[in-house]
Order: structure tokens, then C-alpha cells, then sequence
């Protein structure tokens, strides 16, 4: 159970900012939800530039997000989430133009992607300490009102994607982290912390990067990280 207070945090603060915000819609000024937005994709930035640049060795983060970039490009990764977001669209939209589909994608990768999702949920797992979920419980629930407020009750959509993904996560964590090492880690951050930077971009209107398509970029960072240690070895450097 320890192992899933961050997460049932997580969620919960997600549901009472996405229930906020769903109530609030049009009677909040366009400005201040522009403004909240702004503010959050600015956070978002600074957030995601202090892991980035964390990162032991540039090369490591540049060769995970070109390889993890065209495996998910290959996979259609973001493709096959708009597509999800597009099937709950058609299934629960009432009439009209509706913003289902975008508020479930865009939250999904607001929510899911990033070091405080690997890193917090490791530490909730093996220590049952919630404090770097804790900071992203806050955050994501002041983003829920956002976005829920902007683009409506779709936000609420991602809370089952929360429990699971970020839950699997705390549940296998001793798995995890027996397999990884710290300089393994802290290129997943760093790689990480530059998704977020596209998340970013994203809620400012800067450019719409295709974060979902890099998120194998995760996963590529320590099987990197451990071949060029191996071929370190190889070749006795």
C-alpha cells in the first residue's frame, strides 16, 4: 500500500483539479486560463531544462532521443494515442465539436512523461517515501484545472492511465532498480527532463513537438548507457 500513496495522490489531486476545472469552464476568464497555461508551460520548461542538463554526457541524451525518436516514429506511438484519444471521442462526445480527444492526449503526456513520474515512482515502490510525487501531485493538479477549464472533462480521463502506468511502476521498482544504475538513471532523467521541454513548448504554443513519438527514448538511455560501457570494456578504455 506504501508503495502507492504517490500514486493514489497523484490521481486523486488530479480528480479534484479536473472536477475544478470541468466546473469552472467558460466562468473562468480566458485570460487567467491563458495565463495559468502559460505559467505552468513555463514551470514546465525550467522543470524539464534542470534534469535535462543534469545529464553526465550530451551524447548519451542526443543518441537516445534520435534512436527512441524514429522507434516511435516507426511505432506511431503518437499516432496510436491520438487514435485512442479520437476512440473515447466518438464513444462519450454529446453533439458538437468537442476537445475530448485533445484534453485526454495532452494530458496524458503532461501527467505521465518526465523524472518525477520513473524517479518518484521508484522511490514510492522501494522506500514508500511519496516526496518527489508529492511535488508532482501539486503540479498536476493545478495543471488539471488548466486544462480541464480550457479543454474540458477529457483530463479526467487519464486518472486510470495514472494509476496503472505510474502504479506498475512503484509496484516492480525493486525490479527496476536492480537492473539500473545510478549513471543509467540519470540519463532516463536527463532524458526525461527533455520531453518535458516538449511538453513545454507544447502548453506555451511554441511548437507542437510529437513528444509521444520520443518517449522510447526512455528506455534506449540505459541500454546505451550499458554498450558503451561494454564496448569500454572491449576495447580496454
Amino acid at each position: 500500500m506504501f508503495a502507492l500513496s504517490g500514486t493514489l495522490l497523484n490521481a486523486a489531486t488530479v480528480l479534484v483539479g479536473g472536477v475544478i476545472g470541468t466546473a469552472l469552464g467558460d466562468r473562468l476568464p480566458e485570460r487567467i486560463r491563458e495565463n495559468v497555461v502559460r505559467g505552468v508551460g513555463l514551470f514546465t520548461l525550467a522543470m524539464g531544462a534542470k534534469f535535462a542538463i543534469d545529464t553526465s554526457n550530451l551524447l548519451y541524451v542526443l543518441g537516445s532521443m534520435l534512436l527512441g525518436g524514429i522507434a516511435g516514429s516507426l511505432w506511431g506511438v503518437d499516432r496510436r494515442l491520438t487514435a485512442l484519444g479520437d476512440t473515447l471521442q466518438r464513444r462519450f462526445a454529446r453533439g458538437g465539436s468537442s476537445t475530448v480527444s485533445e484534453a485526454f492526449v495532452t494530458a496524458s503526456i503532461v501527467f505521465c512523461v518526465g523524472p518525477l513520474t520513473f524517479l518518484g515512482s521508484i522511490q514510492n515502490g522501494l522506500t514508500g517515501d511519496a516526496s518527489l510525487l508529492s511535488v508532482k501531485s501539486v503540479l498536476d493538479g493545478f495543471t488539471a484545472i488548466a486544462l480541464s477549464a480550457t479543454l474540458g472533462w477529457g483530463v479526467l480521463l487519464t486518472i486510470p492511465l495514472i494509476l496503472v502506468y505510474q502504479g506498475g511502476l512503484a509496484l516492480g521498482a525493486s525490479l527496476f532498480t536492480g537492473l539500473l544504475s545510478d549513471l543509467q538513471l540519470r540519463e532516463m532523467s536527463a532524458v526525461g527532463g527533455l520531453l518535458i521541454i516538449g511538453v513545454g513548448l507544447k502548453l506555451l504554443a511554441v511548437r507542437d513537438v510529437k513528444v509521444a513519438d520520443f518517449l522510447p527514448a526512455i528506455v534506449v538511455a540505459p541500454l546505451l548507457v550499458a554498450g558503451v560501457a561494454r564496448a569500454k570494456e572491449a576495447f580496454g578504455l
